[in-house]
């Protein structure tokens, strides 16, 4: 839907108000609620919260999540369950049509980032805490996995993973 088409119906705005009625819950749900994609609720995500650039970028972020240190959390979440699975980003390469992730990790498989839209630099509260993530969005608007930095024993934000988070954002990933 065009910013046009959602000034006149109302979208934006029922989006705005139900992301600020539940600023920590979860954003598929809103989506999901309000009818729409996944990716129209990251787009009106308070200034700064949200940060999006083209999925074109796919293979150069995969490439800096790579070089990050310790675990992520990888998350792929389906209308039918969420899956996590905690390791380093392992490497990969492009062949016969698919981003082929290898690597001595428990994350692992094969991606189509030719459908890559966005991938989206998410700073936000998630139930109370700060969570910073990547998500890499298809075409669909849906996401197609997320990238979350880790966290301690003691629950804190990985700091050095923080860091590395911010700089990609800020330098365009």
């Amino acid at each position: 839907m065009s910013a046009v088409a959602e000034k006149l119906d109302g979208t934006a705005e029922r989006l705005r108000a139900a992301v600020a009625a539940d600023p920590g819950g979860v954003l598929e749900n809103i989506a999901r609620n309000e009818g729409v994609s996944y990716r129209a609720v990251l787009d009106i995500l308070p200034e700064g919260q949200a940060v999006a650039f083209p999925g074109s970028a796919f293979e150069r972020v995969w490439e800096s999540l790579v070089g990050w240190p310790g675990e992520v959390t990888f998350i792929v979440h389906t209308a039918d369950g969420v899956f996590e699975t905690r390791g380093a980003i392992p490497p990969g390469t492009t062949g016969r049509g698919y981003f082929n992730i290898h690597g001595d990790s428990p994350i692992g498989g094969h991606i189509r980032a030719d459908r890559c839209a966005a991938i989206y630099f998410i700073d936000r509260p998630f139930f109370g805490r700060r969570s910073c993530s990547v998500q890499f969005v298809n075409h669909d608007g849906t996401a197609m996995f997320k990238v979350f930095v880790g966290r301690g024993a003691d629950r804190e934000l990985d700091a050095g993973q923080v860091r590395l988070f911010e700089d990609m954002r800020s330098a365009g990933a």
